[in-house]
């Protein structure tokens, strides 16, 4: 029986960390290709392309907004044409998808650098791929992990709140997907099964949520780097991404995967859904009343959805719910790594269910 655990080669955190990425990027070759989400070109760029131009060569090419076969193609295209010997990705978790599914079409070596929190997208070797329309098309594997993660936690505070509270949600899931894909012996994103160690920082990352993420909301609220901020910020980036990588994937993003077949759920934030996906997972398979008291209160504290409203889905109907059902439990999907057989019809139960329990909750908390 294989275990097989997988991580980024290098990974570099920490208040003006940007700095230093010209030098880190020199590692590997002088003359980059830099894909940058078109706002973080525009507004966070400027603060250190002259330590740049200082240590390397590089295009800044803005990110076309979808990570899509045709981005990839394009952005490759470039990348093979001008004869670039690095791929870095700069910004969101979709622009980062596409650059390390560029890196690996031109087999150049990858470096990472997300300037938000809000999901595990950056340490993984896995690119999400969408259609142009913004609905979930498939993963795709890559042979390694980046090269580099590089996190600048000044420019992480600086971003919407709701990005940070974001990669919580995503993060929320880890533990409780790793946990069921342990208990099932369900293979991990390498098609083995995960380790000791995988299964602990899975644990880890939950913890660190659990203690630290609504000081974290608090101080990034102000644009304040603090330890819980690191904490979090590695927790949502670092911890999430070996977790579910090296740990495994169940019902949680296998729901998310679901939502995105309405196009009502494309404004929530891909952590925001995978939040509510674990909600939903709690129910489905049964959790203590305690557990899901606990969840709850965690998502009400930080600002994570804890109703369909919350999504904007309050109008959604039943057969749409029973759509986002049917597309979780696809027979590729994850969810079949739950400890027991799932149907369509479990979980359009657990999503209404959680639906409820958040909508009655809100009602407690605005009674006078």
């Amino acid at each position: 029986m294989l275990t097989t655990t997988i991580f980024p080669g290098r990974y570099v955190q920490g208040y003006d960390a940007l700095k230093s990425l010209g030098e880190e990027i020199k590692r590997f070759n002088e003359k980059a290709l830099l894909l940058v989400d078109p706002f973080v070109l525009e507004n966070i760029f400027p603060s250190f392309k002259d330590s740049l131009e200082e240590a390397i060569t590089y295009r800044a090419e803005p990110f076309g907004g979808e990570s899509s076969d045709e981005e990839i193609e394009r952005v490759s295209k470039i990348v093979r044409e001008e004869g670039y010997k690095v791929v870095v990705g700069i910004g969101g978790g979709k622009t980062l998808d596409t650059a390390k599914a560029v890196a690996y079409q031109t087999e150049l070596p990858m470096v990472i650098v997300p300037t938000i929190a809000s999901t595990d997208a950056a340490t993984s070797a896995l690119s999400v791929i969408y259609t142009p329309e913004g609905e979930f098309d498939r993963y795709l594997f890559l042979p390694h992990n980046p090269d580099l993660v590089l996190v600048d936690t000044r420019v992480v505070v600086e971003a919407p709140v709701e990005f940070l509270v974001s990669g919580m949600g995503d993060a929320l899931a880890t533990w409780f997907e790793a946990e069921s894909a342990r208990q099932s012996y369900a293979p991990n994103m390498t098609g083995n099964l995960g380790s000791m160690t995988a299964y602990a920082l899975a644990e880890l990352c939950f913890n660190t949520l659990m203690e630290h993420g609504v000081d974290a909301r608090t101080a990034c609220e102000v644009h304040a780097v603090v330890p819980a901020v690191e904490k979090i910020v590695e927790a949502n980036t670092l911890l999430s991404g070996l977790g579910f990588e090296s740990g495994g994937l169940a019902a949680a993003h296998a729901i998310h995967n679901g939502f995105t077949v309405l196009e009502a759920s494309h404004n929530a934030y891909h952590g925001e859904k995978v939040a509510f996906g674990v909600l939903a997972s709690l129910y489905l398979t049964g959790k203590p009343a305690m557990l899901i008291d606990r969840v709850y209160t965690f998502c009400e504290n930080v600002g994570l959805p804890t109703t369909l409203e919350d999504l904007g889905m309050e109008d959604v109907s039943d057969e749409d719910l029973m759509r986002v059902a049917e597309a979780a439990t696809d027979e590729d999907e994850t969810i079949h790594n739950e400890p027991m057989p799932v149907t369509a019809e479990m979980v359009f139960a657990a999503i209404k269910t959680a639906d409820a329990e958040g909508r009655h909750r809100l009602a407690e908390y605005q009674m006078p």
